[in-house]
């Protein structure tokens, strides 16, 4: 018995441990890019209906920083563009949305 509640606690370790390298919700994570500052707000795809687990580990690693990607991949289809292809939310191929995500 004691031996089961070890591994159990040294699970909830790794799993909390995993989780404190990633965006909480309700957190932003900031990239710097040449078409100016993009930041991604947890909060607003969650109002949107969105949860965590949507995108990670299915589009993007879990772990910040980890996931590098370019625009050509997100107007391929990948990654944010995934749903941002015009059906599912704005898209990101159209240069009328660029201000969505990039600020100068």
């Amino acid at each position: 018995m004691r031996q089961c509640i070890g591994v159990m606690v040294i699970i909830l370790v790794f799993a909390f441990a995993r989780d404190a390298r990633a965006i909480q919700p309700g957190k932003t994570v900031t990239w710097n890019t040449g078409m100016g500052k993009v930041t991604f707000d947890g909060k607003n795809h969650a109002d949107a209906g969105m949860k965590c687990l949507d995108c990670h580990s299915k589009i993007f690693k879990m772990k910040k920083g980890s996931t590098s990607m370019s625009m050509s991949d997100i107007t391929a289809g990948r990654f944010c563009g995934k749903c941002h292809n015009g059906a599912k939310a704005f898209s990101a191929k159209d240069k009328a949305n660029c201000g969505e995500c990039h600020k100068k």
